[in-house]
């Protein structure tokens, strides 16, 4: 294994970053990009859910408008306040909430839009996105296994997801991986390199990757950024920690920047979108 990936590395390296960039344009329509995450309500039957579906959907709708107007150039989705999460499979009423909160979402702007169900819902998030006009989704335990705080993903996802990605005619649908995932120990793969990771997602088909910081919130270290670089020719996008004061050095390294709680009220994912922190953002990647 070590040997095939220092490989994929070396060709990485020739190829230098217009890979990337070109692949960058052609999911957000530029080569430098910013997605902005709409945090949906707790969803029926989850411990923390206190208000109806179709308050949830106009909030989302809501927040992804203003996003979109301040000059994100994509949004994502995701099922953050479903905490504590079920591991790889959700219930039936999480994937029709989910697709009704994309189908609305999807009518209400017209940037990119992505889909995350947690935690590592992979499968069930690629449905909800062919249904609903999503062009990318984020997905957990792509290659390699790792011990999340929802317990072991102890089976790389790659190899089924790609499949029904194919049986139901999903192909243009992008899949983005985190690799070396927040949230997560990766003591049992801690003799694969950040490089290494990087080239196993790339050779098992993933479109980019995802780095992050240890916990949401916290920020990505640049190194871990040019690690991931040496490894594939994959864009790469930030996951976690990006800030109005940090987002111009992490486009200097990155293809795209994913933002979700330094555009809250307070800086905090749990609150609502703040619309002075969203245009604070957009103007310093802007700048």
């Amino acid at each position: 294994m070590g040997v095939r990936y220092t490989q994929r590395m070396t060709s990485a390296s020739d190829l230098g970053l217009g890979a990337a960039e070109r692949g960058t344009a052609a999911l957000f329509g530029r080569d430098r990009a910013i997605v902005g995450m709409v945090h949906v309500g707790a969803l029926p039957g989850t411990p923390r859910q206190c208000e109806s579906l179709a308050a949830i959907v106009r909030r989302a709708c809501d927040e992804a408008t203003l996003l979109a107007k301040a000059g994100f150039d994509a949004v994502m989705l995701e099922n953050m306040h479903d905490v504590p999460y079920l591991l790889r499979e959700v219930g039936p009423e999480i994937v029709a909430s989910m697709t009704a909160i994309a189908g609305a979402v999807r009518s209400a702007v017209s940037v990119p839009l992505g889909i995350q169900i947690l935690a590592g819902a992979n499968r069930a998030a690629l449905a909800v996105a062919q249904a609903t006009g999503c062009t990318f989704l984020r997905a957990e335990g792509f290659a390699f296994a790792s011990v999340a705080d929802e317990g072991l993903m102890a089976e790389a996802d790659a190899g089924p997801l790609l499949r029904y990605r194919a049986a139901i005619g999903a192909q243009s649908i992008r899949i983005l991986t985190d690799i070396k995932k927040k949230h997560s120990s990766h003591a049992i793969t801690a003799d694969v390199t950040i490089a290494e990771n990087a080239g196993a997602a790339e050779f098992f088909g993933a479109d980019g990757i995802i780095m992050t910081g240890p916990a949401t919130g916290q920020p990505t270290a640049l190194g871990d950024i040019d690690a991931a670089r040496r490894g594939c020719t994959l864009p790469i996008l930030v996951g976690s920690g990006a800030t109005a004061g940090t987002v111009r050095s992490l486009l200097t390294k990155a293809n795209a920047v994913i933002v979700g709680s330094d555009v809250k009220v307070d800086g905090s994912w749990r609150n609502t979108l703040d619309p002075k922190r969203v245009d604070a953002f957009v103007r310093a990647a802007r700048a």
